[in-house]
């Protein structure tokens, strides 16, 4: 056998995203470029590694043995330059995290300044809905989950960044009353506290619509397709170029936290330690630096 790492990469991320063409956007390769070098990493083995069942991509059980292997493989490979940059005397590992979808328009000011400091750890970010967050948290899979509600069935650790305001808007400053409303998809943490603020407001309309991210309900509403509650922290630019309005409501906005949140008894790596040693010396500097509209911000101002 004569297969190659950049193969084994190749195959690993086929396997996580269960499709040539996710893993292709992933990996920044064209889809027939990946396509190719999983037939070369396939053609070494008498037994199917995938198959094709309704056009829909399959892993067989030899090939989740084999990717099982790779993923090991890998990780020793990335060990062997964290180890030589370590003897260089850099701080070197992997800092993993999840965060919920309206997260990232928080944890990546928190981590500018980190890894800019530590060029020698690899950042893992997933960026996704409460839960599957709470799962990869739950599966010990993250070193830190960055969530706006606290999951209250897991023994966690936590560290406040930035309070979480909530708010209903639409395109226009004054209300339609016959216009739906917009929900994110089941699972989002937005979507659990409009359910909770409208079953105690009946006098809105109840759902008409459903889409899965932040950015498709804000396009939503834009285009006037309807309202929705969603987070200040994403609306920035929107609120500046009068693209949407705040509607002054009655119990509004919700307010939460965004927090970091790590499990109890985790025994965190260095990494993960002086990560958390940044957030808390230069957490002031952050929220003053990058997020001082939004501390600031008042409804009509």
């Amino acid at each position: 056998m004569n297969y190659t790492i950049h193969q084994l990469q190749i195959f690993l991320k086929v396997v996580q995203k269960r499709s040539i063409t996710k893993a292709s956007e992933e990996l920044f390769m064209t889809q027939p470029a990946v396509s190719i070098q999983l037939k070369n990493f396939q053609d070494q083995f008498d037994i199917p590694l995938t198959e094709v069942i309704g056009r829909q991509l399959h892993i067989t059980d030899f090939g989740k043995e084999i990717a099982t292997m790779a993923e090991r493989v890998l990780d020793e490979l990335d060990n062997i330059n964290y180890k030589t940059q370590a003897y260089q005397g850099m701080m070197t590992g992997k800092l993993k995290i999840s965060s919920a979808s309206t997260g990232k328009y928080v944890i990546p000011y928190f981590l500018s300044g980190f890894m800019e400091k530590h060029t020698g750890i690899d950042l893992i970010l997933d960026v996704t809905n409460k839960t599957r967050v709470i799962e990869s948290l739950k599966n010990n899979e993250i070193d830190f989950a960055l969530v706006s509600v606290i999951p209250e069935q897991l023994n966690i650790e936590q560290e406040q960044l930035i309070e979480n305001k909530l708010y209903l808007v639409g395109n226009t400053p004054e209300k339609n009353e016959n216009k739906p409303l917009i929900y994110r998809e089941e699972g989002s943490a937005t979507r659990m506290a409009m359910e909770q603020y409208f079953a105690t407001h009946e006098k809105y309309a109840r759902k008409r619509m459903e889409l899965t991210s932040n950015e498709a309900v804000k396009q939503a509403v834009i285009a006037g397709l309807g309202y929705s509650i969603v987070p200040l922290i994403g609306l920035h630019n929107e609120l500046m170029n009068n693209q949407i309005y705040i509607l002054p409501t009655d119990d509004l906005p919700i307010k939460t936290d965004w927090c970091l949140i790590w499990l109890k008894d985790k025994k965190l790596s260095p990494v993960s330690l002086a990560f958390l040693e940044f957030i808390r010396s230069e957490k002031q500097n952050i929220l003053h630096e990058s997020f001082e509209w939004y501390l600031s911000y008042r409804n009509g101002d």
